[in-house]
């Protein structure tokens, strides 16, 4: 992962949160532009193709909820959202609407850091240490261009569904436990909560719409983790 120019972009309301996180990346070598809203932070994702959105849930003018929502519709950008909110659906929601993750407030600067150059490392390798392209009938996966067409239409996966699509296919049979997921897809071990990995299946298996004919799935193996099988 070479860090010079990545540009990561910060939004949150509060100026001295933006203010601390951009200290700490910046020397890290990143470059760091900053949004003070939801809708600022859209305009800038179109303007300035950041590698990363840190993007707080409570913001004006647009919530981070509703800002992930549409970002998403433009970009497959890494979404890391910031909350201070103790509940968990706001958490599941923003991973529903396509966020790679969550920190919850307050947080350690250096961990911030620390999960962004993460992801940021995990997506290269994941392009050019395997074949570029996996074939299953009626379902091609392509990392290095990050797509997935299933019976000739194109399905939207945000950057961490592919990695874990992926992930999950380049083994098929063998079953992963959530931490081993977090742990080889997002690039760390994870502290908080597996049902991150939880909501990036589900939202997989209703993108991909696996059919009862359809010769592979993602399935759940109870008590363990889940697994990619191709049927006979």
């Amino acid at each position: 992962m070479t860090v010079s120019g990545q540009i990561i972009l910060i939004a949150d309301d509060e100026p001295q949160i933006r203010e601390l996180l951009s200290l700490y990346f910046q020397k890290e070598g990143f470059s760091v532009t900053e949004a003070a809203d939801g809708a600022d932070a859209i305009l800038k994702v179109q303007q300035l193709k950041p590698a990363m959105v840190i993007l707080d849930i409570m913001m004006p003018v647009l919530d981070g909820l509703e800002a992930c929502k549409q970002i998403r519709r433009i970009s497959k950008v890494p979404i890391i959202m910031l909350t201070a909110r103790a509940e968990d659906e706001d958490r599941i929601m923003g991973l529903e609407l396509g966020a790679d993750d969550y920190i919850p407030k307050p947080f350690n600067p250096r961990e911030v850091v620390a999960r962004v150059k993460a992801v940021l490392r995990r997506m290269p390798d994941i392009a050019f240490t395997q074949a570029d392209i996996l074939r299953f009938p009626h379902l091609d996966i392509n990392i290095a261009e990050y797509t997935v067409t299933t019976y000739g239409s194109s399905v939207n996966l945000t950057a961490k569904e592919m990695e874990l699509l992926w992930h999950l296919a380049t083994h098929p049979g063998r079953v992963f436990s959530r931490d081993q997921l977090l742990e080889n897809v997002w690039g760390y071990t994870y502290c908080g909560d597996t049902r991150t990995v939880d909501t990036h299946i589900k939202r997989i298996r209703q993108k991909i719409g696996a059919r009862e004919d359809t010769p592979w799935d993602i399935k759940t193996v109870w008590g363990v983790g889940y697994k990619f099988e191709v049927r006979p």
